[in-house]
């Protein structure tokens, strides 16, 4: 069997990245993780080709060398997705679909030609898959059984991939969450019991990464490292002294809850392991907006000291924002933005919220009657609403747009920076220069790479720009005050460039949005009020500076 393994391309979102990704010489920001693992599942004697369509193309000697093909797709490669099933089915091809968006919505996948779509995790359902194309069943195949032991998950086949295509090369040590925020898919994919692989398993994957030439930046992809933080210990204890072993080829970033910001003891593991970056979801600085989104832990640790016990101990953190969750009122974006420029978190995602298929929140929109199926494809940064909200729609979408031009406004943005770095403690020494064994494969290509970015990057912000005069104030800062830090304040000035970009496109087309809603101003009221008749009509009264720091 020749299976052609295709991952859909992805719609620019605040995570496309793609000036950083240019700089670098990398085409995309991470590899399709979960086709190269149903890659590993698959049988070995079975002729495998992997074509990620965010790096290359398929041509159409891929098309005619395959005999199956295998697609996995989120919700935002929704489109992608049904226009590769369609193609391959006009081409008379079999077809198998998994992954998040298959997972939740299989009728469309099918409705599109699809021959088998795959529920859930490729370590119960791959062999499910195999027994079902034996006997010529098509259709849903799913397990109802208990998810997976991870125990039993393969490493990953790394070696489909290019990898010099990527900025950041991914793995998984455990899935699943123990908390249940209602807007969040996490325990509708992969449950709220986390499940975990064991710490040799996940240094056998980096020792392949090593093995395959990889250094440098690693995503930790879990739903929330910290589940536990017994097994996060043990992993951890594991991998600082192997990476010492090898002069220290990789750093990593992940996932994790702010409750982190409760433990410098933890906080000291993960950067002694190079762990330095987290994604933390904040979502809002508003205590009602929280408590009925079910992000109980958020109150419980206080936002503010945990974020700058995070920031003050050396650890890098992207923040989540949400504008639209029910509870919110007037001004939530100002106060979003009031509580990021306090935290000095530079780089935050900002979205308008999504209900995304089967979650709680989905559910209870749907109950409402607030579910709006025509509209609101999740398109990542740029969505429009897929609910009926409990307060304006049109207020929720400028402040949205109202938000973004402020935390990037170039000046703000790197005047952040600035601020977070300069707080953080010095890092520790590196590894001495013989211990790196030749900078673990630096190349003097890579070295070029380096050095014609780091030009580029002061010509676009150090030469052209009205600001120009504050860049190389705070370089030189940064170098004299906190040099330690300089490299990953210089990179964080990098990605600016790509969130300044964003910003424009986000005004655009957030504006286009509001202009389509103000012409249908007059009949919001009536149609929003039908929709929430038989809800507490009562809102939530403006939180107070004093309410606002309490929840914090």
């Amino acid at each position: 069997m020749r299976a052609l393994l295709v991952c859909p391309e992805f719609p620019l979102s605040f995570w496309s990245f793609q000036k950083s990704c240019g700089l670098r010489g990398n085409k995309t920001v991470n590899p399709p993780l979960g086709l190269i693992t149903v890659a590993a599942l698959l049988p070995s004697e079975w002729e495998m080709r992997l074509v990620d369509l965010n790096t290359g193309s398929l041509t159409e000697e891929d098309w005619q060398w395959a005999d199956l093909i295998l697609i996995t797709a989120m919700y935002i490669q929704r489109e992608g997705l049904l226009a590769l099933v369609r193609e391959a089915k006009r081409r008379g091809k079999t077809v198998v679909a998994g992954g998040p968006h298959p997972t939740s919505l299989p009728e469309a996948v099918l409705e599109a030609g699809c021959d088998y779509v795959v529920r859930g995790e490729g370590e119960n359902t791959i062999p499910l898959l195999l027994e079902a194309m034996k006997l010529g069943k098509t259709g849903i195949i799913e397990n109802s059984a208990e998810k997976p032991d991870l125990t039993t998950s393969p490493i990953p086949r790394f070696d489909l991939l290019r990898l010099d295509d990527y900025a950041t090369v991914t793995v998984q040590t455990s899935r699943g969450c123990p908390f249940d925020c209602e807007f969040c898919d996490v325990v509708n994919l992969f449950g709220r019991v986390p499940r975990y692989k064991t710490p040799k398993q996940v240094i056998a994957e980096l020792d392949t990464l090593y093995r395959l030439g990889v250094r440098g930046s690693v995503f930790i992809c879990d739903d929330n490292f910290i589940g536990s933080k017994k097994r996060a210990r043990a992993l951890l204890q594991e991998l600082t002294p192997w990476l010492r072993s090898r002069g220290e080829p990789f750093s990593f970033l992940t996932q994790a809850s702010v409750n982190l910001g409760q433990d410098p003891e933890m906080i000291d593991l993960m950067t002694g392991a190079n762990l330095r970056e987290v994604f933390i979801g904040i979502e809002s600085p508003d205590e009602n907006v929280l408590q009925t989104s079910h992000k109980y832990h958020n109150i419980k640790n206080p936002l503010l000291e945990s974020l700058y016990t995070l920031k003050k101990n050396g650890m890098e953190v992207i923040g989540s924002f949400i504008i639209g969750l029910d509870g919110e009122t007037k001004g939530a974006g100002e106060r979003i933005c009031a509580f990021i420029e306090q935290t000095d978190i530079p780089v935050t995602m900002l979205g308008v919220l999504q209900a995304a298929p089967h979650t709680n929140l989905w559910h209870r929109l749907e109950k409402e009657g607030r579910l709006r199926r025509d509209r609101g494809d999740d398109l990542g940064t740029f969505s429009a609403l897929n609910y009926d909200p409990d307060r304006p729609e049109v207020d929720i979408m400028q402040e949205y747009v109202d938000a973004w031009d402020y935390l990037y406004e170039p000046s703000r943005y790197l005047a952040r920076a600035y601020r977070y770095y300069l707080a953080m403690r010095p890092a520790p020494r590196g590894p001495r220069p013989q211990d790196r064994v030749t900078e673990q494969g630096l190349t003097w290509r890579r070295i070029l790479i380096e050095v014609k970015a780091f030009f580029k990057i002061l010509w676009w912000q150090g030469v052209r720009p009205s600001y120009r005069r504050q860049v190389w104030t705070q370089l030189l800062g940064m170098w004299r005050q906190n040099p330690t830090r300089f490299k990953q304040y210089f990179v964080t000035c990098v990605e600016g460039e790509d969130l300044f970009d964003i910003k424009k496109i986000v005004r655009e087309k957030a504006t286009a949005i509001i202009k389509d809603l103000k012409l249908k101003l007059p009949a919001e009221p009536a149609r929003r009020g039908a929709a929430l008749q038989g809800r507490s009509s009562a809102a939530p009264p403006e939180p107070s500076t004093s309410s606002v720091t309490q929840a914090e």
